[in-house]
């Protein structure tokens, strides 16, 4: 019998909960089906006050975890060099090596873990956030983000984006040859149970006809501003029979909660401002009727993920992968981006039509581990072709 391929999967523990934390959890239980996966994850990514969510840095939000065939090890700490070679020591044993890449905040980490290494070891750099907006507008972070990206880039023996529009923007923002990118899908977050309408609504205090969700991280290429001004001018009647939710932490984007509290319609707008519990994600998306993502820019969106996987109606902007994500989506409808008005049509044509959609078959974490790990074989044998 062949030997499984030897899989080390490094990304961030749930200590630091994001979307990326889900998504490590996800890929390495979908590739551990066919191979052998170690995850190491980082302990402490940065100095914690320097976290915009630093306040609810380790409590226990979430639910997921990863299965029994996952080797699961919390070993690196940014300031901690021994931390570094601890870690390099299992990256040692692996075939091939996987880097989650969402931040230049953990480059430092990468580029040592890199040099430890001591033997050629493939190495698949997974980009989420090709350029973070915060960091690209603070010049000394863009240009170490800048240096520190190409000095990491140069060992890597392959690359994972997850639309077309990321693998363009990787081919020319860092002249990555096209054949060294691999396109494979955000896979559905379909880990949340669903929850009666009514029964959801109820626990919510929601009396209103109508719900439209905004759910996530605020940051102010999010669009929320744009989702109040057009909730504003909804027809009277739709209006009066309609909440808001607007549910995540604000990082960057005040402006937003600023604008939702000078609403003349204050009284119909629920603004929850904290890091939502995986307990409670059913209850706000189970309430909803559809989910607005009115963003101005995107790479993908782990939200969307979840929208799909409840059956949601979804409004979403054509930008960057976040179109290409949701087009296998039959309930996906798309507008363009700081449109207000074509933002409120959209809104008017769900809330009347309403309806729920099956997810995308194409999204299962199944098949998108098989596409992994015939991506990751194609690295390896590669690889040895060019040592022989």
């Amino acid at each position: 019998m062949k030997p499984k391929i030897r899989v080390v999967l490094v990304g961030p523990s749930i200590r630091f909960l994001s979307g990326i934390s889900y998504y490590t959890i996800r890929l390495a239980n979908a590739i551990s089906e066919s191979t052998e996966v170690t995850a190491v994850l980082f302990r402490n990514m940065l100095p914690r006050r320097f976290f915009p969510g630093w306040k609810r840095v380790g409590d226990p939000l979430s639910t997921v975890s990863y299965t029994a065939d996952v080797k699961v090890m919390e070993l690196l700490d940014w300031y901690s060099p021994i931390s570094w070679m601890r870690a390099a020591a299992q990256l040692r044993k692996a075939d091939i090596i996987i880097f989650q890449w969402w931040t230049s905040s953990v480059a430092h980490m990468y580029a040592a873990l890199q040099f430890m290494l001591f033997r050629n070891v493939p190495i698949i750099i997974e980009y989420h956030e090709v350029v973070d907006p915060l960091e690209h507008s603070i010049l000394p972070i863009r240009i170490y983000s800048v240096l520190m990206g190409r000095i990491i880039r140069t060992r890597a023996d392959g690359y994972v984006v997850h639309s077309e529009a990321d693998r363009a923007l990787v081919e020319t923002s860092f002249h990555v040859p096209h054949d060294k990118v691999m396109v494979i899908p955000h896979g559905l977050y379909d880990q949340y149970s669903v929850i009666e309408q009514a029964v959801a609504r109820k626990r919510l205090g929601i009396a209103e006809e109508h719900v439209i969700l905004f759910f996530g991280l605020l940051r102010p290429y999010k669009g929320v501003k744009n989702l109040i001004e057009a909730f504003d001018t909804l027809p009277t009647e739709l209006l009066h029979s309609t909440r808001l939710l607007i549910i995540g932490e604000a990082w960057e984007d005040k402006d937003s909660l600023a604008r939702a509290e000078k609403s003349p319609n204050r009284e119909q707008i629920t603004i929850v401002n904290r890091y939502i519990a995986d307990d409670e994600v059913p209850v706000y998306f189970s309430a909803a009727d559809l989910i607005a993502l009115p963003y101005t820019r995107a790479s993908q969106s782990g939200v969307a993920h979840i929208a799909m996987a409840f059956g949601l109606p979804i409004i979403a902007t054509k930008v960057g992968g976040l179109e290409e994500g949701l087009q296998s989506y039959s309930g996906a409808l798309f507008i363009a981006p700081n449109n207000n008005e074509e933002l409120k049509r959209a809104l008017v044509q769900l809330l009347r039509e309403k309806g729920s959609f099956p997810p995308p078959a194409n999204l299962a974490w199944s098949g998108i581990g098989k596409k992994w790990t015939t991506f990751l074989s194609s690295v390896i044998l590669n690889g040895s072709k060019k040592g022989a």
